[in-house]
Protein backbone atom coordinates (compact mmCIF):
# COMPACT_ATOMS: atom_id res chain seq x y z
CA UNK A 1 0.00 0.00 0.00
CA UNK A 2 1.52 3.40 -0.75
CA UNK A 3 -0.76 5.02 2.10
CA UNK A 4 0.15 3.91 5.78
CA UNK A 5 -0.43 5.53 9.24
CA UNK A 6 -2.84 7.03 10.70
CA UNK A 7 -4.29 10.60 9.93
CA UNK A 8 -6.52 11.84 6.46
CA UNK A 9 -5.64 9.91 3.67
CA UNK A 10 -4.74 11.54 -0.02
CA UNK A 11 -7.17 10.93 -2.53
CA UNK A 12 -5.58 9.69 -5.68
CA UNK A 13 -5.97 10.17 -9.03
CA UNK A 14 -7.34 7.16 -10.57
CA UNK A 15 -6.88 6.60 -14.56
CA UNK A 16 -8.14 4.11 -17.70
CA UNK A 17 -4.72 2.43 -18.81
CA UNK A 18 -6.25 0.78 -21.56
CA UNK A 19 -9.56 -1.33 -22.07
CA UNK A 20 -10.55 -4.55 -24.61
CA UNK A 21 -13.45 -6.64 -25.68
CA UNK A 22 -14.70 -9.87 -27.76
CA UNK A 23 -16.76 -8.88 -30.86
CA UNK A 24 -20.49 -8.88 -29.83
CA UNK A 25 -22.30 -11.80 -30.72
CA UNK A 26 -26.31 -12.28 -31.63
CA UNK A 27 -27.90 -14.66 -28.86
CA UNK A 28 -27.46 -17.91 -30.31
CA UNK A 29 -25.21 -16.86 -33.09
CA UNK A 30 -21.39 -17.13 -33.67
CA UNK A 31 -20.71 -18.12 -29.64
CA UNK A 32 -23.89 -20.45 -29.25
CA UNK A 33 -21.37 -23.33 -28.05
CA UNK A 34 -18.71 -20.92 -26.50
CA UNK A 35 -18.72 -20.66 -22.50
CA UNK A 36 -19.06 -17.14 -20.89
CA UNK A 37 -16.52 -17.79 -18.69
CA UNK A 38 -14.28 -18.25 -21.50
CA UNK A 39 -14.86 -14.64 -23.42
CA UNK A 40 -13.95 -12.99 -20.14
CA UNK A 41 -10.53 -15.20 -20.45
CA UNK A 42 -9.92 -14.06 -23.63
CA UNK A 43 -10.40 -10.39 -22.59
CA UNK A 44 -8.12 -10.36 -19.49
CA UNK A 45 -5.00 -12.15 -21.58
CA UNK A 46 -5.68 -9.75 -24.26
CA UNK A 47 -5.06 -6.79 -21.57
CA UNK A 48 -2.18 -8.91 -20.31
CA UNK A 49 -0.73 -8.87 -23.95
CA UNK A 50 -1.35 -5.22 -24.88
CA UNK A 51 0.21 -4.20 -21.52
CA UNK A 52 3.92 -6.00 -21.17
CA UNK A 53 5.15 -3.76 -18.50
CA UNK A 54 2.48 -4.48 -16.55
CA UNK A 55 3.69 -7.24 -13.61
CA UNK A 56 0.71 -10.13 -13.03
CA UNK A 57 1.65 -9.98 -9.12
CA UNK A 58 0.61 -6.52 -9.19
CA UNK A 59 -3.06 -6.57 -9.89
CA UNK A 60 -4.83 -6.55 -7.03
CA UNK A 61 -8.34 -7.50 -7.87
CA UNK A 62 -10.68 -8.55 -11.00
CA UNK A 63 -14.51 -7.35 -10.58
CA UNK A 64 -16.45 -8.69 -13.62
CA UNK A 65 -20.22 -8.35 -13.78
CA UNK A 66 -23.22 -10.55 -14.83
CA UNK A 67 -26.15 -9.93 -14.80
CA UNK A 68 -27.49 -13.57 -14.53
CA UNK A 69 -24.61 -15.09 -12.41
CA UNK A 70 -25.45 -18.70 -13.14
CA UNK A 71 -23.73 -21.83 -14.83
CA UNK A 72 -21.25 -20.60 -16.85
CA UNK A 73 -21.45 -16.98 -15.63
CA UNK A 74 -21.46 -17.72 -11.91
CA UNK A 75 -18.64 -19.44 -9.25
CA UNK A 76 -17.62 -15.79 -8.38
CA UNK A 77 -16.61 -14.94 -12.00
CA UNK A 78 -13.87 -12.45 -11.01
CA UNK A 79 -12.19 -15.09 -9.20
CA UNK A 80 -12.82 -18.22 -11.49
CA UNK A 81 -11.84 -15.98 -14.70
CA UNK A 82 -8.26 -14.87 -13.60
CA UNK A 83 -7.43 -18.45 -12.92
CA UNK A 84 -8.02 -19.45 -16.11
CA UNK A 85 -6.90 -16.36 -17.77
CA UNK A 86 -3.63 -17.58 -15.83
CA UNK A 87 -2.93 -14.68 -13.12
CA UNK A 88 -1.15 -15.48 -10.33
CA UNK A 89 -3.30 -17.47 -7.44
CA UNK A 90 -2.45 -14.59 -5.04
CA UNK A 91 -4.86 -12.42 -7.59
CA UNK A 92 -8.43 -12.47 -5.73
CA UNK A 93 -11.81 -11.45 -7.66
CA UNK A 94 -15.25 -11.03 -7.14
CA UNK A 95 -18.83 -10.88 -9.16
CA UNK A 96 -20.62 -7.79 -9.42
CA UNK A 97 -24.49 -7.11 -10.46
CA UNK A 98 -26.37 -4.15 -10.97
CA UNK A 99 -27.90 -5.48 -14.20
CA UNK A 100 -27.03 -3.47 -17.59
CA UNK A 101 -24.09 -1.13 -15.60
CA UNK A 102 -22.47 -4.48 -14.08
CA UNK A 103 -19.23 -3.23 -15.51
CA UNK A 104 -19.77 0.29 -15.15
CA UNK A 105 -20.37 -0.62 -11.10
CA UNK A 106 -17.08 -2.78 -11.41
CA UNK A 107 -15.06 0.05 -12.52
CA UNK A 108 -16.25 2.57 -9.89
CA UNK A 109 -16.00 -0.15 -7.45
CA UNK A 110 -12.36 -0.86 -7.81
CA UNK A 111 -11.46 2.97 -9.09
CA UNK A 112 -12.60 4.26 -5.68
CA UNK A 113 -10.63 1.22 -4.03
CA UNK A 114 -7.62 3.25 -6.13
CA UNK A 115 -8.49 6.15 -4.89
CA UNK A 116 -8.08 5.67 -1.41
CA UNK A 117 -5.22 3.46 -1.77
CA UNK A 118 -6.38 0.24 -1.12
CA UNK A 119 -5.33 -1.28 -4.84
CA UNK A 120 -2.73 -0.27 -7.12
CA UNK A 121 -4.29 -1.96 -10.27
CA UNK A 122 -7.45 -4.11 -11.17
CA UNK A 123 -8.99 -5.28 -13.85
CA UNK A 124 -13.03 -4.18 -14.63
CA UNK A 125 -15.69 -5.63 -17.13
CA UNK A 126 -18.28 -7.92 -17.69
CA UNK A 127 -19.64 -10.73 -19.54
CA UNK A 128 -23.24 -11.60 -20.70
CA UNK A 129 -24.11 -14.64 -22.87
CA UNK A 130 -27.86 -13.77 -23.25
CA UNK A 131 -28.34 -16.50 -25.95
CA UNK A 132 -27.33 -19.11 -23.16
CA UNK A 133 -28.87 -17.35 -20.43
CA UNK A 134 -31.88 -15.42 -21.12
CA UNK A 135 -32.54 -12.00 -18.43
CA UNK A 136 -34.03 -13.22 -15.64
CA UNK A 137 -33.02 -16.81 -15.97
CA UNK A 138 -33.66 -18.50 -12.51
CA UNK A 139 -35.32 -15.56 -10.69
CA UNK A 140 -38.05 -15.26 -8.59
CA UNK A 141 -39.59 -11.99 -7.92
CA UNK A 142 -41.61 -11.44 -4.77
CA UNK A 143 -44.79 -11.08 -5.44
CA UNK A 144 -45.28 -8.51 -3.19
CA UNK A 145 -43.56 -6.41 -5.71
CA UNK A 146 -46.87 -6.27 -7.95
CA UNK A 147 -49.42 -7.17 -4.82
CA UNK A 148 -48.13 -4.30 -2.80
CA UNK A 149 -48.10 -1.90 -5.71
CA UNK A 150 -44.21 -1.69 -5.18
CA UNK A 151 -43.43 -1.08 -8.80
CA UNK A 152 -45.64 -1.08 -11.72
CA UNK A 153 -45.87 -4.22 -13.84
CA UNK A 154 -44.72 -2.25 -16.39
CA UNK A 155 -41.01 -2.29 -14.93
CA UNK A 156 -39.94 -6.41 -15.80
CA UNK A 157 -40.51 -5.27 -19.19
CA UNK A 158 -37.69 -3.31 -20.21
CA UNK A 159 -39.51 -2.81 -23.56
CA UNK A 160 -42.66 -2.10 -21.71
CA UNK A 161 -40.94 0.94 -19.80
CA UNK A 162 -39.26 1.96 -22.93
CA UNK A 163 -43.17 2.53 -24.39
CA UNK A 164 -43.93 4.10 -20.70
CA UNK A 165 -40.67 6.27 -21.52
CA UNK A 166 -42.11 7.59 -24.97
CA UNK A 167 -45.68 8.31 -22.88
CA UNK A 168 -43.66 10.89 -20.71
CA UNK A 169 -41.85 12.08 -23.33
CA UNK A 170 -44.62 12.79 -26.26
CA UNK A 171 -42.38 14.49 -28.67
CA UNK A 172 -39.73 11.63 -28.87
CA UNK A 173 -41.70 10.22 -31.76
CA UNK A 174 -41.09 6.73 -33.31
CA UNK A 175 -39.62 8.69 -36.34
CA UNK A 176 -37.23 10.60 -34.61
CA UNK A 177 -36.36 6.85 -32.85
CA UNK A 178 -35.92 5.33 -35.84
CA UNK A 179 -33.78 8.06 -37.42
CA UNK A 180 -31.69 7.92 -34.90
CA UNK A 181 -31.47 4.14 -34.99
CA UNK A 182 -30.27 4.24 -38.74
CA UNK A 183 -27.54 6.67 -37.78
CA UNK A 184 -26.26 4.55 -35.56
CA UNK A 185 -25.92 1.65 -38.04
CA UNK A 186 -24.24 4.19 -40.59
CA UNK A 187 -22.31 5.69 -38.08
CA UNK A 188 -20.71 1.71 -36.95
CA UNK A 189 -20.65 1.17 -40.84
CA UNK A 190 -17.88 4.40 -41.11
CA UNK A 191 -16.40 3.62 -37.97
CA UNK A 192 -15.78 0.04 -39.49
CA UNK A 193 -14.38 1.80 -42.66
CA UNK A 194 -11.99 3.58 -41.21
CA UNK A 195 -10.34 1.30 -37.97
CA UNK A 196 -12.09 2.70 -35.10
CA UNK A 197 -13.50 -0.23 -33.27
CA UNK A 198 -11.07 -3.43 -34.78
CA UNK A 199 -8.48 -2.13 -32.38
CA UNK A 200 -11.00 -2.68 -29.29
CA UNK A 201 -11.27 -6.43 -30.46
CA UNK A 202 -9.56 -9.29 -29.27
CA UNK A 203 -10.38 -12.07 -31.49
CA UNK A 204 -12.31 -15.43 -30.60
CA UNK A 205 -12.27 -18.89 -31.58
CA UNK A 206 -15.20 -20.05 -31.83
CA UNK A 207 -16.98 -23.72 -32.48
CA UNK A 208 -19.80 -24.95 -34.10
CA UNK A 209 -20.70 -28.69 -33.41
CA UNK A 210 -22.36 -28.37 -37.52
CA UNK A 211 -19.46 -26.53 -38.95
CA UNK A 212 -16.61 -26.57 -36.70
CA UNK A 213 -13.76 -23.98 -35.64
CA UNK A 214 -14.35 -20.09 -36.44
CA UNK A 215 -12.11 -17.07 -35.77
CA UNK A 216 -14.54 -14.32 -34.93
CA UNK A 217 -13.31 -11.10 -35.39
CA UNK A 218 -16.05 -8.37 -35.70
CA UNK A 219 -19.17 -7.62 -33.84
CA UNK A 220 -22.21 -9.93 -35.73
CA UNK A 221 -25.33 -7.50 -34.44
CA UNK A 222 -24.91 -4.77 -37.09
CA UNK A 223 -26.91 -4.19 -39.91
CA UNK A 224 -25.43 -2.07 -42.84
CA UNK A 225 -27.67 0.01 -45.25
CA UNK A 226 -30.41 -0.10 -42.57
CA UNK A 227 -32.68 2.91 -43.68
CA UNK A 228 -35.71 4.79 -41.96
CA UNK A 229 -38.45 3.52 -44.14
CA UNK A 230 -37.24 -0.07 -43.51
CA UNK A 231 -37.68 0.57 -40.15
CA UNK A 232 -40.72 2.13 -40.30
CA UNK A 233 -42.19 -1.26 -41.56
CA UNK A 234 -41.18 -3.66 -38.25
CA UNK A 235 -43.76 -4.36 -35.24
CA UNK A 236 -44.29 -3.22 -32.29
CA UNK A 237 -43.98 -6.22 -29.84
CA UNK A 238 -44.44 -4.47 -26.52
CA UNK A 239 -47.54 -2.35 -27.11
CA UNK A 240 -50.22 -2.29 -29.91
CA UNK A 241 -49.95 0.68 -32.48
CA UNK A 242 -46.41 1.62 -29.91
CA UNK A 243 -43.17 3.08 -30.68
CA UNK A 244 -40.62 0.82 -29.76
CA UNK A 245 -39.16 -1.78 -31.77
CA UNK A 246 -36.26 -4.65 -32.91
CA UNK A 247 -34.63 -1.88 -34.78
CA UNK A 248 -34.67 1.28 -32.71
CA UNK A 249 -33.41 -0.99 -29.82
CA UNK A 250 -30.51 -3.04 -29.08
CA UNK A 251 -30.55 -6.83 -29.40
CA UNK A 252 -29.94 -10.02 -27.30
CA UNK A 253 -26.51 -10.12 -27.68
CA UNK A 254 -23.39 -12.13 -26.01
CA UNK A 255 -19.80 -10.97 -25.33
CA UNK A 256 -17.17 -9.60 -23.09
CA UNK A 257 -15.64 -6.68 -21.89
CA UNK A 258 -12.58 -5.36 -19.65
CA UNK A 259 -10.09 -2.40 -18.90
CA UNK A 260 -7.17 -1.92 -16.76
CA UNK A 261 -7.55 0.76 -14.00
CA UNK A 262 -4.80 2.25 -11.92
CA UNK A 263 -3.53 5.11 -9.73
CA UNK A 264 -1.83 7.52 -12.02
CA UNK A 265 1.21 7.33 -10.13
CA UNK A 266 1.37 3.39 -10.23
CA UNK A 267 1.10 3.97 -13.99
CA UNK A 268 3.77 5.93 -14.37
CA UNK A 269 5.61 3.64 -12.10
CA UNK A 270 4.69 0.61 -14.39
CA UNK A 271 4.87 2.77 -18.12
CA UNK A 272 1.65 2.11 -18.50
CA UNK A 273 -0.44 4.27 -20.43
CA UNK A 274 -3.56 7.00 -19.22
CA UNK A 275 -5.67 7.35 -21.59
CA UNK A 276 -8.64 9.07 -19.39
CA UNK A 277 -8.77 9.78 -15.90
CA UNK A 278 -12.14 9.63 -13.36
CA UNK A 279 -13.82 12.40 -12.53
CA UNK A 280 -16.64 11.48 -10.88
CA UNK A 281 -19.46 8.98 -11.24
CA UNK A 282 -23.51 8.40 -9.92
CA UNK A 283 -25.92 6.11 -9.87
CA UNK A 284 -29.48 6.98 -9.53
CA UNK A 285 -33.05 5.66 -8.85
CA UNK A 286 -36.51 6.36 -10.72
CA UNK A 287 -39.28 4.95 -11.36
CA UNK A 288 -38.94 1.17 -12.21
CA UNK A 289 -41.64 1.38 -14.99
CA UNK A 290 -39.73 4.47 -16.36
CA UNK A 291 -36.44 2.61 -16.26
CA UNK A 292 -34.80 4.51 -19.75
CA UNK A 293 -35.39 7.98 -17.48
CA UNK A 294 -32.29 7.10 -15.28
CA UNK A 295 -29.36 8.68 -17.01
CA UNK A 296 -30.86 11.89 -16.42
CA UNK A 297 -30.52 11.89 -12.56
CA UNK A 298 -27.30 10.12 -13.08
CA UNK A 299 -25.91 12.46 -15.11
CA UNK A 300 -26.94 15.64 -12.73
CA UNK A 301 -25.36 14.19 -9.88
CA UNK A 302 -22.12 13.15 -11.43
CA UNK A 303 -21.94 16.86 -12.91
CA UNK A 304 -22.46 18.35 -9.78
CA UNK A 305 -19.97 16.14 -8.10
CA UNK A 306 -17.29 16.81 -10.67
CA UNK A 307 -18.14 20.84 -10.05
CA UNK A 308 -19.02 20.78 -13.80
CA UNK A 309 -21.82 21.61 -16.18
CA UNK A 310 -23.32 19.82 -19.34
CA UNK A 311 -21.70 22.39 -20.85
CA UNK A 312 -18.34 21.29 -20.44
CA UNK A 313 -18.91 17.90 -21.89
CA UNK A 314 -17.65 17.53 -25.28
CA UNK A 315 -17.98 13.63 -26.14
CA UNK A 316 -21.02 11.39 -24.70
CA UNK A 317 -21.16 7.69 -24.95
CA UNK A 318 -25.17 6.95 -23.71
CA UNK A 319 -26.07 3.42 -23.99
CA UNK A 320 -28.48 2.92 -26.46
CA UNK A 321 -30.21 0.12 -24.66
CA UNK A 322 -33.44 1.78 -26.36
CA UNK A 323 -33.56 4.64 -28.97
CA UNK A 324 -35.82 6.47 -26.38
CA UNK A 325 -33.69 6.26 -23.70
CA UNK A 326 -30.76 8.15 -25.22
CA UNK A 327 -32.99 10.95 -27.16
CA UNK A 328 -34.82 11.99 -23.22
CA UNK A 329 -31.45 12.43 -22.33
CA UNK A 330 -30.69 14.98 -25.15
CA UNK A 331 -34.21 16.28 -24.92
CA UNK A 332 -33.43 17.11 -20.91
CA UNK A 333 -29.99 18.64 -21.51
CA UNK A 334 -31.30 20.55 -25.51
CA UNK A 335 -29.32 18.60 -26.79
CA UNK A 336 -29.71 17.71 -30.86
CA UNK A 337 -30.52 14.13 -31.96
CA UNK A 338 -27.42 14.13 -34.50
CA UNK A 339 -25.15 15.90 -32.20
CA UNK A 340 -22.03 15.23 -33.45
CA UNK A 341 -20.69 14.74 -30.19
CA UNK A 342 -23.03 11.99 -29.02
CA UNK A 343 -21.45 8.41 -29.95
CA UNK A 344 -19.97 9.51 -32.85
CA UNK A 345 -18.91 5.29 -33.52
CA UNK A 346 -22.44 4.55 -33.15
CA UNK A 347 -24.00 2.20 -30.21
CA UNK A 348 -25.63 -0.53 -29.44
CA UNK A 349 -28.53 -0.17 -31.24
CA UNK A 350 -26.07 -1.60 -33.94
CA UNK A 351 -23.31 -3.12 -31.61
CA UNK A 352 -25.31 -4.77 -29.75
CA UNK A 353 -25.77 -4.71 -25.53
CA UNK A 354 -24.67 -7.91 -23.54
CA UNK A 355 -26.37 -5.97 -20.81
CA UNK A 356 -23.34 -6.37 -17.78
CA UNK A 357 -20.31 -5.91 -20.23
CA UNK A 358 -21.77 -2.79 -21.93
CA UNK A 359 -20.16 0.07 -19.97
CA UNK A 360 -16.50 -1.26 -20.42
CA UNK A 361 -17.47 -0.65 -24.06
CA UNK A 362 -18.25 2.76 -23.43
CA UNK A 363 -15.60 3.45 -21.79
CA UNK A 364 -13.22 1.91 -24.24
CA UNK A 365 -14.88 4.02 -26.93
CA UNK A 366 -14.56 7.39 -25.31
CA UNK A 367 -10.66 6.54 -24.93
CA UNK A 368 -10.44 6.20 -29.06
CA UNK A 369 -12.28 9.33 -29.39
CA UNK A 370 -10.18 11.37 -26.94
CA UNK A 371 -6.93 10.35 -28.35
CA UNK A 372 -8.72 11.69 -31.85
CA UNK A 373 -9.58 15.24 -29.90
CA UNK A 374 -7.28 16.69 -27.92
CA UNK A 375 -9.43 19.40 -28.24
CA UNK A 376 -11.98 17.82 -25.54
CA UNK A 377 -11.40 18.02 -22.06
CA UNK A 378 -14.48 16.24 -20.59
CA UNK A 379 -16.61 12.94 -21.76
CA UNK A 380 -19.06 10.87 -20.10
CA UNK A 381 -20.29 7.55 -20.69
CA UNK A 382 -24.00 6.79 -19.53
CA UNK A 383 -26.80 4.19 -19.43
CA UNK A 384 -30.03 3.37 -18.71
CA UNK A 385 -30.36 0.34 -15.78
CA UNK A 386 -32.85 -2.50 -15.14
CA UNK A 387 -35.16 -1.75 -12.09
CA UNK A 388 -35.08 1.88 -12.52
CA UNK A 389 -31.87 3.41 -12.46
CA UNK A 390 -29.12 5.30 -14.33
CA UNK A 391 -25.06 5.21 -13.94
CA UNK A 392 -23.02 8.24 -15.48
CA UNK A 393 -19.18 8.22 -15.41
CA UNK A 394 -16.87 11.27 -16.23
CA UNK A 395 -14.10 11.32 -17.76
CA UNK A 396 -11.02 13.47 -18.33
CA UNK A 397 -8.95 13.60 -21.46
CA UNK A 398 -4.74 13.35 -20.97
CA UNK A 399 -4.20 14.77 -24.71
CA UNK A 400 -5.81 17.92 -23.35
CA UNK A 401 -3.41 18.43 -21.24
CA UNK A 402 -0.61 17.40 -23.58
CA UNK A 403 -2.12 20.12 -25.98
CA UNK A 404 -0.95 22.65 -24.11
CA UNK A 405 -4.50 23.46 -22.21
CA UNK A 406 -4.29 24.07 -18.43
CA UNK A 407 -5.11 20.89 -15.86
CA UNK A 408 -7.28 20.55 -13.68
Amino acid sequence: MTQSGSGPRAVRDVVFVDGARTPFGKAKGVYAETRADDLVVKVIRELLRRNPSLPPQRIDEVAIAATTQIGDQGLTIGRSAALLAGLPKSVPGFAVDRMCAGAMTAVTSVASAIGIGMYDVAIAGGVEHMGRHPMGEGVDPNPRFVADKVVDPAALIMGSTAENLHDRYPSITKERCDAFAAASQAKVAKAYAVNAIQPDLVPVANRSAEAGWGLVTTDEPPRPGTTIEGLATLKTPFRPHGRVTPGNAAGINDGATGCILAAADVADELGLPAKMRLVSYAFAGVEPEFMGAGPIPSTEKALVRGGLTIDDIGLFEINEAFAVQVLALLEHYGIADDDPRVNPYGGAIALGHPLASSGVRLMTQLAHEFAEHPEVRYGLTTMCVGFGMGGTVIWENPAYAANGKETA
